[in-house]
């Protein structure tokens, strides 16, 4: 009764200061130090103190800022102009035509981009006023770019990703290799998908673009060869063991300093504009682990933890049983918060029990990741959804309704990874065996 008390108590206390719209980490930090005080005759300050800097004092860490500064850069170059012109011509023979320069420009711009908000605001901008001028179907271009956004989450480099780590003690390096392949077959589904679509809808597609020669297709896809090699100088000197991840970001920053140096959009404004934004995100989700370690070190001492993972043990739930739970319970919370403050605010209790269920932690962090992405295209707190209602104007219930059925191919990715969990762990132990 004392632990089904005391949960009681934090929860509640919780939900009433979120909802009261305090930041996210003083609220961990509240519940967290209220948790230390009621159960535990420490003093709270030095705890506080202790484990804040105990969680920020991390190498790993250093990544972080780097690739949310790589990302700004980027976003202030013409790289989502340079997709479109070079993916365009060899979309024209497939079903869906233009409609998958959405999906692929967001699974590129995810590559060098790690956040969801700015694939989709990126893509979104060169993307819609484009396929609206040529005709095609609304809620398809809309729908497609809204799921298709999500990628920014779980290919690499993903922000996500790293705060996972951070929180669990993972390998990034192993995480991020470990969202190449669930990445490629979300973006195989949402093509699948949108392929399907068009031939049974041929009606809604508009009339076939003007045949582009060949020579000259070769001639747009030299502007993919820039992102490219950004993406090869990331991604692959982690593969390849030549870079740690804090030093793979610095380098990802460096080549896009280049790349907007050349494409003539990089100056003194731009420069310390994307300084600037890259910074204050940053503080953001330092401030938000350095909250979360102050629970998570309250939860073990509380004991709630060992007690719900002793509880699920005797229970006898088989693995998928658990993992169809906690699907639902990931996404009802992803309604009221964005998908950082689900990964920090439930890892401390969550994850006893995923060790409890014999579950490996690279995969489940691939696992909640996807799901996490399914959050950030559900009403009320869908942040993708936001970013395309700025875009459009449109009601934010209306897009959730033009984007439910790359909802519902997140659901089957979600599925396919359980199923599969190679899927996500193949990568990884290839590259440890290197």
């Amino acid at each position: 009764m004392e632990l089904a008390s005391i949960s009681l108590i934090l929860g509640a206390l919780l939900l009433a200061l979120l909802t009261a719209g305090l930041w996210v980490a003083l609220a961990l930090m509240a519940a967290g130090l209220t948790a230390i005080f009621l159960m535990v005759s420490v003093p709270p300050g030095a705890v506080m103190a202790t484990t804040v800097w105990g969680s920020i004092n991390s190498w790993d860490l250093a990544a972080l800022p780097m690739f949310i500064w790589m990302g700004e850069i980027l976003f202030r170059t013409r790289l989502a102009e340079d997709m479109f012109a070079g993916l365009a011509p060899w979309m024209r023979r497939l079903p869906g035509r233009l409609l998958h320069v959405n999906i692929l420009g967001c699974a590129i711009f995810a590559a060098v981009s790690g956040s969801s908000a700015a694939t989709t605001a990126t893509i979104g901008r060169m993307s819609l006023p484009e396929l609206r001028r040529r005709g095609y179907d609304e809620r398809m271009a809309i729908g497609s770019l809204a799921g298709s956004g999500t990628l920014g989450l779980l290919i690499p480099p993903s922000i996500i990703l790293i705060v996972y780590g951070a929180a669990t003690e993972q390998s990034i390096a192993r995480l991020f290799i470990a969202g190449i392949l669930p990445g490629v077959m979300l973006a195989a589904l949402f093509m699948g998908y949108t392929a399907v679509w068009a031939l049974i809808n041929r009606r809604r597609m508009p009339e076939p673009d003007v045949r582009v020669p060949y020579l000259q297709r070769l001639w747009q896809t030299r502007r993919l060869f820039p992102i490219l090699a950004l993406i090869a100088g990331v991604i692959g000197s982690i593969y390849g063991g030549f870079a740690s991840p804090t030093e793979a970001a610095v380098v990802g920053v460096a080549l896009s300093l280049l790349l907007s140096w050349l494409s003539g959009t990089l100056n003194r404004a731009t420069f310390l504009e994307a300084l600037r934004n890259g910074s204050r995100t940053s503080c953001m989700i330092i401030l938000i682990l350095a909250g979360a370690s102050v629970l998570t070190v309250a939860m073990g001492y509380t004991g709630i933890p060992r007690a719900l993972a002793q509880f699920i043990a005797e229970q006898g739930y088989s693995p998928y049983a658990l993992l169809a739970a906690l699907t639902l319970f990931f996404v009802v919370l992803g309604c009221f918060l964005d998908g950082i403050s689900i990964v920090v605010l439930t890892a401390s209790v969550i994850l006893p029990m995923v060790e409890a269920a014999g579950l490996d932690i690279i995969w489940f962090g691939i696992y909640l990741v996807l799901v996490v992405e399914m959050s950030q295209i559900t009403p009320p707190v869908g942040f993708n959804l936001f970013v395309i209602q700025g875009l459009t104007g449109h009601n934010i219930l209306r897009v959730a309704g033009m984007t439910l059925p790359f909802f519902l191919m997140m659901i089957v990715a979600v599925v396919l990874i359980i199923l599969f969990p190679q899927l996500a762990l193949w990568l990884p132990q290839t590259m440890l065996a290197r």
